[in-house]
Protein backbone atom coordinates (compact mmCIF):
# COMPACT_ATOMS: atom_id res chain seq x y z
CA UNK A 1 0.00 0.00 0.00
CA UNK A 2 1.13 3.43 -1.34
CA UNK A 3 2.10 6.00 1.39
CA UNK A 4 -0.07 8.91 2.43
CA UNK A 5 0.85 12.30 0.93
CA UNK A 6 -0.55 16.07 0.84
CA UNK A 7 -2.61 14.64 -2.60
CA UNK A 8 -4.54 11.96 -0.35
CA UNK A 9 -7.58 12.63 0.75
CA UNK A 10 -7.76 12.73 4.36
CA UNK A 11 -11.80 13.55 5.36
CA UNK A 12 -15.32 13.96 3.88
CA UNK A 13 -17.35 16.49 5.48
CA UNK A 14 -20.95 16.93 5.02
CA UNK A 15 -22.39 20.64 4.37
CA UNK A 16 -24.53 21.52 7.52
CA UNK A 17 -28.05 21.34 5.53
CA UNK A 18 -29.21 24.81 6.30
CA UNK A 19 -30.70 25.24 2.83
CA UNK A 20 -31.36 21.17 2.15
CA UNK A 21 -29.76 17.94 1.64
CA UNK A 22 -26.42 17.68 3.13
CA UNK A 23 -23.43 16.78 0.20
CA UNK A 24 -20.39 15.48 0.91
CA UNK A 25 -17.48 17.38 0.46
CA UNK A 26 -14.10 15.22 -0.14
CA UNK A 27 -10.96 17.00 1.13
CA UNK A 28 -6.75 16.24 1.02
CA UNK A 29 -4.31 16.15 3.78
CA UNK A 30 -2.07 19.12 2.03
CA UNK A 31 -5.44 21.66 1.94
CA UNK A 32 -6.72 20.98 5.48
CA UNK A 33 -3.38 21.18 6.93
CA UNK A 34 -1.93 24.42 5.27
CA UNK A 35 -5.38 26.10 5.93
CA UNK A 36 -5.41 25.63 9.26
CA UNK A 37 -2.41 26.51 9.85
CA UNK A 38 -2.81 29.87 8.14
CA UNK A 39 -6.14 30.04 10.51
CA UNK A 40 -3.76 29.95 13.76
CA UNK A 41 -1.31 32.30 12.46
CA UNK A 42 -3.45 34.57 11.60
CA UNK A 43 -5.65 34.60 14.86
CA UNK A 44 -2.87 34.94 16.56
CA UNK A 45 -4.17 31.28 18.34
CA UNK A 46 -1.14 30.61 21.22
CA UNK A 47 0.27 27.54 22.70
CA UNK A 48 -0.67 29.07 26.39
CA UNK A 49 -4.49 29.18 25.36
CA UNK A 50 -7.49 27.42 26.35
CA UNK A 51 -10.11 27.13 23.24
CA UNK A 52 -13.35 26.31 24.09
CA UNK A 53 -14.95 24.12 21.13
CA UNK A 54 -18.65 24.64 21.22
CA UNK A 55 -18.87 23.22 17.51
CA UNK A 56 -19.04 19.78 16.61
CA UNK A 57 -16.12 18.06 14.94
CA UNK A 58 -18.45 16.29 12.67
CA UNK A 59 -18.31 20.15 10.74
CA UNK A 60 -15.00 22.16 9.74
CA UNK A 61 -15.64 24.90 12.25
CA UNK A 62 -15.22 22.20 15.32
CA UNK A 63 -12.82 19.96 13.26
CA UNK A 64 -10.66 22.01 11.35
CA UNK A 65 -10.94 25.43 13.01
CA UNK A 66 -10.90 23.44 16.23
CA UNK A 67 -8.99 20.32 16.71
CA UNK A 68 -6.48 20.97 13.89
CA UNK A 69 -5.45 24.89 14.66
CA UNK A 70 -5.53 23.65 17.91
CA UNK A 71 -2.27 21.45 17.05
CA UNK A 72 -0.88 23.68 14.88
CA UNK A 73 -0.64 26.41 17.96
CA UNK A 74 -0.18 24.15 21.03
CA UNK A 75 -3.20 25.32 22.54
CA UNK A 76 -5.12 23.37 24.96
CA UNK A 77 -8.77 22.28 23.33
CA UNK A 78 -11.74 22.06 26.14
CA UNK A 79 -14.56 20.22 24.03
CA UNK A 80 -18.17 20.58 24.82
CA UNK A 81 -19.64 17.35 24.00
CA UNK A 82 -23.31 19.23 22.75
CA UNK A 83 -24.30 22.07 21.65
CA UNK A 84 -25.37 23.33 25.78
CA UNK A 85 -25.38 27.02 26.19
CA UNK A 86 -26.26 26.15 29.68
CA UNK A 87 -23.02 24.50 29.90
CA UNK A 88 -20.97 27.39 29.02
CA UNK A 89 -21.04 30.10 31.53
CA UNK A 90 -19.74 27.83 34.02
CA UNK A 91 -17.11 26.11 31.70
CA UNK A 92 -15.55 29.55 30.74
CA UNK A 93 -15.09 30.38 34.68
CA UNK A 94 -14.09 26.96 35.90
CA UNK A 95 -11.76 26.15 32.64
CA UNK A 96 -9.96 29.87 32.08
CA UNK A 97 -11.48 29.98 28.76
CA UNK A 98 -9.58 32.62 26.89
CA UNK A 99 -10.61 31.30 23.59
CA UNK A 100 -14.22 31.11 21.88
CA UNK A 101 -14.90 30.46 18.32
CA UNK A 102 -18.26 30.11 16.77
CA UNK A 103 -21.35 31.47 14.81
CA UNK A 104 -22.65 34.38 15.82
CA UNK A 105 -25.94 32.99 17.72
CA UNK A 106 -23.27 31.44 20.31
CA UNK A 107 -22.31 35.17 21.25
CA UNK A 108 -25.84 36.45 20.88
CA UNK A 109 -27.84 33.89 23.53
CA UNK A 110 -24.77 33.86 26.04
CA UNK A 111 -25.06 37.92 25.68
CA UNK A 112 -28.83 36.75 26.37
CA UNK A 113 -27.96 34.09 29.31
CA UNK A 114 -29.49 34.82 32.76
CA UNK A 115 -27.00 32.82 34.40
CA UNK A 116 -24.20 34.58 33.17
CA UNK A 117 -22.27 37.05 34.53
CA UNK A 118 -19.36 38.72 32.30
CA UNK A 119 -17.59 39.92 35.42
CA UNK A 120 -16.27 36.04 36.25
CA UNK A 121 -14.73 35.95 32.45
CA UNK A 122 -12.07 38.03 32.81
CA UNK A 123 -9.75 35.46 31.13
CA UNK A 124 -11.50 35.62 27.59
CA UNK A 125 -9.25 37.62 25.04
CA UNK A 126 -9.99 35.73 21.14
CA UNK A 127 -12.89 35.49 19.66
CA UNK A 128 -13.72 34.54 15.83
CA UNK A 129 -16.94 34.39 14.74
CA UNK A 130 -18.09 33.76 11.15
CA UNK A 131 -20.48 31.48 9.14
CA UNK A 132 -23.90 33.96 9.00
CA UNK A 133 -23.51 37.85 8.63
CA UNK A 134 -22.27 39.20 12.03
CA UNK A 135 -24.45 42.37 12.89
CA UNK A 136 -22.04 45.46 13.91
CA UNK A 137 -24.26 45.77 17.43
CA UNK A 138 -22.88 42.00 18.26
CA UNK A 139 -19.26 42.64 17.52
CA UNK A 140 -19.58 46.10 20.10
CA UNK A 141 -21.23 44.03 23.09
CA UNK A 142 -18.79 41.39 22.24
CA UNK A 143 -16.04 43.87 23.15
CA UNK A 144 -17.75 45.82 25.96
CA UNK A 145 -19.94 43.27 27.79
CA UNK A 146 -18.15 40.07 27.07
CA UNK A 147 -14.66 41.51 27.20
CA UNK A 148 -12.98 39.86 24.36
CA UNK A 149 -9.76 42.19 23.61
CA UNK A 150 -9.62 40.71 20.16
CA UNK A 151 -12.82 39.99 17.60
CA UNK A 152 -12.15 38.91 14.42
CA UNK A 153 -14.86 38.49 11.91
CA UNK A 154 -14.14 35.31 9.01
CA UNK A 155 -16.17 33.82 6.19
CA UNK A 156 -15.69 30.10 4.44
CA UNK A 157 -17.96 26.76 3.69
CA UNK A 158 -17.18 23.67 4.08
CA UNK A 159 -16.29 23.24 0.10
CA UNK A 160 -13.05 25.54 1.11
CA UNK A 161 -12.37 23.86 4.19
CA UNK A 162 -14.18 26.00 6.07
CA UNK A 163 -11.51 29.01 5.11
CA UNK A 164 -11.69 31.55 2.69
CA UNK A 165 -11.58 35.35 4.45
CA UNK A 166 -10.48 36.53 7.65
CA UNK A 167 -9.21 39.61 9.18
CA UNK A 168 -5.98 40.33 10.12
CA UNK A 169 -5.61 41.60 14.18
CA UNK A 170 -4.10 45.03 13.06
CA UNK A 171 -7.63 45.82 10.86
CA UNK A 172 -9.72 48.55 12.53
CA UNK A 173 -12.24 48.40 14.51
CA UNK A 174 -14.71 49.47 11.85
CA UNK A 175 -13.14 46.48 9.19
CA UNK A 176 -13.18 44.22 11.64
CA UNK A 177 -16.90 44.65 12.29
CA UNK A 178 -17.99 45.85 8.80
CA UNK A 179 -16.56 42.77 7.13
CA UNK A 180 -15.06 39.01 6.78
CA UNK A 181 -11.76 40.27 5.79
CA UNK A 182 -9.81 39.67 3.15
CA UNK A 183 -8.39 36.37 1.24
CA UNK A 184 -6.03 34.05 2.81
CA UNK A 185 -2.74 33.65 1.53
CA UNK A 186 -3.22 31.55 -1.89
CA UNK A 187 -6.84 32.04 -2.42
CA UNK A 188 -8.28 34.31 -4.53
CA UNK A 189 -11.86 35.89 -3.66
CA UNK A 190 -13.99 37.62 -6.19
CA UNK A 191 -17.41 38.82 -6.69
CA UNK A 192 -19.08 37.68 -9.81
CA UNK A 193 -22.76 38.32 -12.05
CA UNK A 194 -25.24 36.13 -13.08
CA UNK A 195 -23.63 35.77 -16.47
CA UNK A 196 -20.00 34.41 -15.14
CA UNK A 197 -18.47 38.16 -15.26
CA UNK A 198 -16.12 39.47 -12.31
CA UNK A 199 -17.53 42.48 -10.94
CA UNK A 200 -15.60 45.67 -9.96
CA UNK A 201 -15.29 47.28 -6.17
CA UNK A 202 -18.22 47.94 -4.46
CA UNK A 203 -20.80 45.78 -6.73
CA UNK A 204 -22.59 43.13 -5.28
CA UNK A 205 -23.13 39.78 -7.26
CA UNK A 206 -22.09 35.83 -5.85
CA UNK A 207 -18.86 35.28 -3.98
CA UNK A 208 -16.31 33.09 -5.84
CA UNK A 209 -13.41 31.49 -4.46
CA UNK A 210 -10.35 30.05 -6.35
CA UNK A 211 -7.29 28.28 -4.56
CA UNK A 212 -5.81 25.57 -3.22
CA UNK A 213 -8.60 25.55 -0.65
CA UNK A 214 -11.08 24.49 -2.78
CA UNK A 215 -12.65 20.86 -2.50
CA UNK A 216 -11.72 17.56 -4.63
CA UNK A 217 -15.46 17.45 -5.13
CA UNK A 218 -18.72 16.43 -3.50
CA UNK A 219 -18.47 12.64 -2.93
CA UNK A 220 -20.05 10.40 -5.56
CA UNK A 221 -21.66 13.55 -7.36
CA UNK A 222 -20.49 14.85 -10.34
CA UNK A 223 -23.58 16.84 -11.46
CA UNK A 224 -23.50 18.69 -8.29
CA UNK A 225 -19.91 19.27 -8.68
CA UNK A 226 -20.07 20.61 -11.66
CA UNK A 227 -22.96 23.23 -10.54
CA UNK A 228 -20.47 24.48 -7.72
CA UNK A 229 -17.29 24.48 -8.97
CA UNK A 230 -16.80 26.07 -12.95
CA UNK A 231 -14.20 25.45 -15.52
CA UNK A 232 -12.24 28.03 -14.48
CA UNK A 233 -11.82 26.34 -10.65
CA UNK A 234 -14.27 29.30 -9.37
CA UNK A 235 -16.16 27.57 -6.68
CA UNK A 236 -19.56 29.40 -6.48
CA UNK A 237 -20.47 30.07 -2.70
CA UNK A 238 -23.87 31.35 -3.37
CA UNK A 239 -23.48 34.09 -1.28
CA UNK A 240 -24.11 37.63 -2.30
CA UNK A 241 -21.66 40.20 -0.74
CA UNK A 242 -19.00 43.09 -2.46
CA UNK A 243 -15.48 43.55 -2.25
CA UNK A 244 -14.02 46.89 -1.36
CA UNK A 245 -10.61 48.20 -3.22
CA UNK A 246 -8.65 46.63 -0.42
CA UNK A 247 -10.26 43.44 -1.08
CA UNK A 248 -11.99 43.02 2.04
CA UNK A 249 -15.85 40.92 1.79
CA UNK A 250 -18.76 42.14 2.86
CA UNK A 251 -21.35 39.44 2.79
CA UNK A 252 -24.94 40.46 2.33
CA UNK A 253 -26.75 37.22 2.39
CA UNK A 254 -27.26 33.75 0.93
CA UNK A 255 -28.68 33.99 -2.75
CA UNK A 256 -31.22 31.11 -1.44
CA UNK A 257 -32.04 33.42 1.35
CA UNK A 258 -32.93 36.47 -1.01
CA UNK A 259 -36.87 36.59 -1.80
CA UNK A 260 -38.83 39.29 -4.06
CA UNK A 261 -40.49 41.92 -2.60
CA UNK A 262 -42.61 43.98 -5.37
CA UNK A 263 -39.80 43.07 -7.78
CA UNK A 264 -37.04 44.21 -5.48
CA UNK A 265 -34.48 42.06 -3.75
CA UNK A 266 -35.00 41.47 -0.68
CA UNK A 267 -32.10 40.13 1.27
CA UNK A 268 -32.82 38.68 5.20
CA UNK A 269 -29.56 39.09 6.95
CA UNK A 270 -30.01 43.09 5.86
CA UNK A 271 -33.73 43.04 7.75
CA UNK A 272 -32.43 40.72 10.82
CA UNK A 273 -29.54 43.60 11.51
CA UNK A 274 -31.74 46.19 11.96
CA UNK A 275 -34.50 44.38 14.07
CA UNK A 276 -31.76 43.33 16.02
CA UNK A 277 -31.69 46.74 17.22
CA UNK A 278 -35.22 46.46 18.79
CA UNK A 279 -35.03 46.28 22.26
CA UNK A 280 -37.00 43.52 22.99
CA UNK A 281 -35.58 41.68 20.29
CA UNK A 282 -32.52 39.31 21.50
CA UNK A 283 -32.04 37.10 17.91
CA UNK A 284 -33.88 37.48 14.38
CA UNK A 285 -34.64 35.52 11.63
CA UNK A 286 -36.41 36.30 8.08
CA UNK A 287 -37.90 34.36 5.78
CA UNK A 288 -39.77 35.26 2.52
CA UNK A 289 -43.34 33.82 2.34
CA UNK A 290 -45.47 34.46 -0.63
CA UNK A 291 -48.04 37.31 -1.16
CA UNK A 292 -50.64 37.11 -3.93
CA UNK A 293 -50.04 41.05 -4.95
CA UNK A 294 -46.27 41.70 -4.28
CA UNK A 295 -45.15 37.74 -4.73
CA UNK A 296 -43.07 37.71 -1.61
CA UNK A 297 -42.95 39.36 1.72
CA UNK A 298 -40.77 39.11 4.82
CA UNK A 299 -42.02 36.83 7.75
CA UNK A 300 -39.99 37.70 11.15
CA UNK A 301 -38.98 35.42 14.12
CA UNK A 302 -37.83 37.09 16.92
CA UNK A 303 -36.86 35.87 20.20
CA UNK A 304 -37.31 38.21 22.74
CA UNK A 305 -34.30 39.77 24.89
CA UNK A 306 -34.28 38.40 28.86
CA UNK A 307 -36.05 40.27 30.83
CA UNK A 308 -38.17 42.48 28.28
CA UNK A 309 -41.51 42.33 28.03
CA UNK A 310 -42.12 41.43 24.28
CA UNK A 311 -44.54 44.38 22.68
CA UNK A 312 -47.22 43.49 19.65
CA UNK A 313 -46.54 41.85 17.35
CA UNK A 314 -48.06 44.48 15.25
CA UNK A 315 -45.69 47.21 16.89
CA UNK A 316 -42.67 45.52 16.02
CA UNK A 317 -43.99 45.43 12.08
CA UNK A 318 -44.86 49.68 12.51
CA UNK A 319 -41.36 50.02 14.34
CA UNK A 320 -39.54 48.27 11.04
CA UNK A 321 -41.86 50.12 8.73
CA UNK A 322 -40.37 53.62 10.42
CA UNK A 323 -36.87 52.29 9.86
CA UNK A 324 -36.43 50.35 6.95
CA UNK A 325 -37.54 50.30 2.85
CA UNK A 326 -41.22 49.43 2.88
CA UNK A 327 -40.32 46.11 0.22
CA UNK A 328 -37.65 45.08 3.54
CA UNK A 329 -40.08 45.90 6.34
CA UNK A 330 -41.55 42.16 7.39
CA UNK A 331 -45.57 41.93 6.81
CA UNK A 332 -45.63 38.88 9.96
CA UNK A 333 -43.66 38.80 12.83
CA UNK A 334 -43.75 35.70 15.22
CA UNK A 335 -41.98 35.61 18.91
CA UNK A 336 -40.49 32.45 19.74
CA UNK A 337 -38.71 30.74 22.69
CA UNK A 338 -35.84 29.93 20.22
CA UNK A 339 -34.97 29.37 16.78
CA UNK A 340 -34.45 26.12 15.11
CA UNK A 341 -30.60 25.46 14.94
CA UNK A 342 -28.28 23.11 13.55
CA UNK A 343 -25.75 21.00 15.46
CA UNK A 344 -23.23 23.78 14.94
CA UNK A 345 -25.49 26.10 15.74
CA UNK A 346 -26.88 27.68 11.93
CA UNK A 347 -30.40 28.97 12.05
CA UNK A 348 -32.32 26.36 9.63
CA UNK A 349 -33.78 28.86 7.57
CA UNK A 350 -35.61 25.91 5.62
CA UNK A 351 -37.48 25.04 8.77
CA UNK A 352 -38.33 28.40 9.33
CA UNK A 353 -40.19 28.62 6.03
CA UNK A 354 -42.02 25.64 6.57
CA UNK A 355 -43.20 26.62 10.11
CA UNK A 356 -44.20 30.08 8.37
CA UNK A 357 -46.12 28.40 5.81
CA UNK A 358 -48.09 26.68 8.50
CA UNK A 359 -48.86 29.68 10.35
CA UNK A 360 -50.36 31.65 7.90
CA UNK A 361 -52.35 28.37 6.50
CA UNK A 362 -54.20 28.91 10.27
CA UNK A 363 -53.51 32.42 10.24
CA UNK A 364 -52.23 33.57 14.22
CA UNK A 365 -49.04 35.53 12.51
CA UNK A 366 -49.94 38.88 12.94
CA UNK A 367 -50.09 40.75 9.41
CA UNK A 368 -49.28 43.91 7.52
CA UNK A 369 -51.40 46.73 9.35
CA UNK A 370 -51.50 48.27 6.01
CA UNK A 371 -51.58 45.29 3.53
CA UNK A 372 -52.55 48.00 0.42
CA UNK A 373 -49.36 49.52 0.82
CA UNK A 374 -46.90 49.97 -1.81
CA UNK A 375 -43.58 47.93 -1.52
Amino acid sequence: MAGLDTASVSDLIFTSGTTGRPKGVVQTHGQSLRAASDWADIVGLRADDRYLCINPFFHTFGYKAGILTSLMAGSTLVPMPTFDLDAVPAAITEERITTIPGPPTIYQTLLNHPGFDPSTADSLRLAVTGAAVVPVELVERMRDTLGFETVVTAYGLTECCGFATICRSDDDPETIATTSGRAFPGVEVAVMDDHGSLLPPGTPGEVVVRGYNVMQGYFEDPEQTAEAVDPEGWLHTGDVGTLDRRGYLDITDRTKDMFICGGFNAYPAEIESTLSEHPAVAQAAVVGVPDPRLGEVGFAFLVPATGVEPPDEADVVAWSRERMANFKAPRFVRWVDALPLNPSGKIQKFVLRDEAGDLLATPTATPDPDPGADA
